[in-house]
């Protein structure tokens, strides 16, 4: 029992340190420094096919141009361009879709795990609760004599 107990508080730490490190991941502003290299910039680039395809690049439907993802922020700040006029990626998709459809694929991928985690749990309870009780009714068996000695297998003629 206390090893069921110390793996489920295991899990369960590693649970919410995981929870913590996202939280703060997509909170905190990001330090990520690059080296600079010699690829063309993002405001050479005049329209969407030719901007998102690019990692780097950003392009804004506000004012149709292509500018650097700021990448000091996890999301690009109202100030560069707004989240429902952003496109990144891909031009049909403005960048507030984006993170909704990841955030439900997200929230579909941890609800399958906890599913899959809760069934075998009780699997795994189902499965001992199934010995202990054959157990048991195997001991009621032999006190009322439905079971004789395993030693030979004409025990219970023996009796008439």
């Amino acid at each position: 029992m206390t090893y069921f107990t110390t793996e489920r508080q295991t899990r369960i730490t590693s649970a919410l340190f995981c929870a913590v490190v996202l939280c703060v991941s997509f909170v905190s502003e990001g330090g990520c420094q690059t080296t600079p290299s010699a690829t063309t910039a993002c405001s050479t680039y005049k329209t969407c096919d030719t901007c998102v395809p690019h990692a780097k690049c950003l392009w804004c439907l506000t004012n149709n141009n292509c500018t650097d993802y700021p990448v000091s922020w996890l999301l690009p700040p109202a100030s560069v361009c707004k989240l429902s006029q952003a496109r990144w990626g891909v031009c049909w998709m403005n960048f507030e879709a984006l993170i909704i459809a990841l955030a439900v694929l997200c929230g579909t991928i941890l609800i399958s795990i906890t599913v899959c985690c809760c069934c075998c749990c009780c699997c795994n309870k189902r499965r001992s609760g199934n010995g202990e009780r054959k157990a048991r009714h195997d001991e009621i068996r032999r006190k009322y004599g439905l079971i004789g000695d395993a030693d030979h297998p004409y025990s219970k003629f023996e009796n008439e």
